[in-house]
């Protein structure tokens, strides 16, 4: 579907814009991708973010693919990229929603007409809680959903109701929690009240499902944390029969989600299976994955190999998911032999889960970026700096030749700029993406 993004679009490029080519200042954001600009042609300051439409466009059919075949609804986390262009794309594809993570979250896609989102988080404050429910009052078609893991979080919303009331009950998500994870309802018992609880307040407040995000469960090794990770995804299920058991549940699909990035595929067997129960109400099984649409070079590539060895053939048909994300940049010094220096680091590159690594290198008067040669690895980041090292000694980099450098968490990468190129396969600028975070 079309979101409203020709405000956007037309919006002017200011100087103040990270990695904006001089050529572009000034230029409507529509306009990038016709000024015949390249990752090599001289023009681009560094470092410069870029997204391969090739990867973009492959990545959003598979996930909509895997989605089919597994029965499963896709509501992508938008926290990765607040890129309402690539929203766009998202629903284009058939994404039944986008996932929020706050109630500025909320603000800034209904003002690019995002026409239903979850909001897989406790709405908590008085100010948020005004936030969401003054959205709902504009428009009466705003599908909206958020979680509940406690009566005091219940009670937030109760008191932002009477102040302002919004002429239709809010929808809830009941969230389940694990011991020693973050957010969620801990153990059956507890659970079991709170879904009650709800229940006794409506119609103020109406349950429309059960939720958990199984990617934050601890456990001592990848086998037990997979272990925990499934067993939670699979209490979804457990609770969700005891409150069609008792009648918590207002009319209409009864929602069950969960499915991060990381383990999206036990997700999507366990949320079907759910909803392929027969008997009681129509089930919408939701994944909430954000990261499959860039994917990335290092952390989700490890965790898709993960996946391929636990699902095997019936879940991966052809080649699996893309990385779409680079940030390049110029090597600003060889201060020693072996070592290169970088301009491009922690205010550029995502490192809260592993440090970037060097995906591709050109120099000038080559046709291509050509791949990195092993041994080449990066070390350590500064504020700006990335400290590649080479292994045997031998660096091959020159001062002036350009980088690409591979993340190993694409939500914190986005974070760092507010324009990334859209690029093809050549490094051609074909246009740009504006965040908003």
């Amino acid at each position: 579907m079309a979101l409203d993004l020709a405000a956007l679009l037309a919006e002017a490029l200011p100087a103040t814009t990270k990695g904006l080519a001089a050529r572009a200042v000034g230029r409507p954001l529509a306009d990038l991708g016709s000024l015949g600009l390249t990752l090599t042609g001289g023009e681009l300051p560094f470092p410069v973010a870029v997204l391969k439409d090739s990867a973009l466009a492959h990545n959003s059919a598979w996930m909509r693919d895997f989605c089919a075949r597994a029965g499963v609804s896709l509501c992508p986390h938008g926290k990765t990229t607040m890129a309402p262009q690539l929203f766009e794309r998202q629903l284009a594809d058939g994404a039944w929603g986008i996932t929020a993570a706050t109630a500025a979250h909320v603000r800034t896609y209904r003002r690019f007409g995002v026409p239903r989102v979850l909001l897989a988080n406790q709405l908590v404050g008085a100010a948020n809680v005004d936030l969401v429910l003054a959205e709902l009052v504009a428009d009466p078609a705003f599908d909206f959903y958020t979680l509940v893991d406690s009566e005091a979080a219940l009670a937030e919303l109760l008191a932002g109701l009477a102040r302002r009331p919004i002429g239709r009950p809010l929808q809830l998500l009941l969230e389940l929690g694990a011991p020693g994870a973050r957010t969620g309802v801990r153990g059956r018992d507890a659970a079991l009240a709170l879904g009650r609880a709800i229940r006794a307040a409506a119609p103020a407040v109406v349950l429309r499902g059960i939720e958990a995000y199984e990617g934050v469960v601890p456990g001592d090794g990848e086998a037990a944390v997979e272990l925990a990770a499934l067993t939670l995804i699979e209490q979804i299920g457990d609770i969700a029969a005891a409150g069609v058991a008792e009648d918590w549940f207002a009319p209409g699909e009864l929602i069950v989600s969960a499915g991060g990035s990381q383990f999206f595929d036990l997700a999507a067997q366990v949320l079907a299976a759910v909803a392929a129960r027969p008997g009681g109400p129509a089930v919408r099984p939701v994944l909430r994955s954000g990261c499959y649409l860039s994917h990335d070079a290092l952390h989700y590539e490890r965790m898709q190999a993960r996946l391929r060895q636990r699902a095997g053939a019936a879940w991966d048909r052809g080649p699996g998911l893309r990385n779409a994300l680079e940030v390049w940049t110029v090597v600003q010094s060889v201060p020693e032999p072996g070592r290169a220096i970088c301009a491009a680091g922690k205010r550029d590159l995502s490192h809260d889960l592993m440090l970037p690594q060097p995906v591709g290198w050109w120099r000038a008067g080559e046709a291509a970026p050509r791949a990195v040669p092993d041994g080449l690895k990066t070390v350590a980041l500064s504020d700006q700096h990335a400290w590649v090292d080479a292994a045997d000694g031998a660096m091959p980099w020159r001062v002036g030749d350009l980088v690409g450098f591979g993340v190993g968490h694409p939500c914190t990468t986005f974070d760092r700029w507010g324009l990334l190129y859209t690029v093809d396969d050549g490094y051609r600028v074909t246009g740009g993406v504006r965040t908003f975070f």
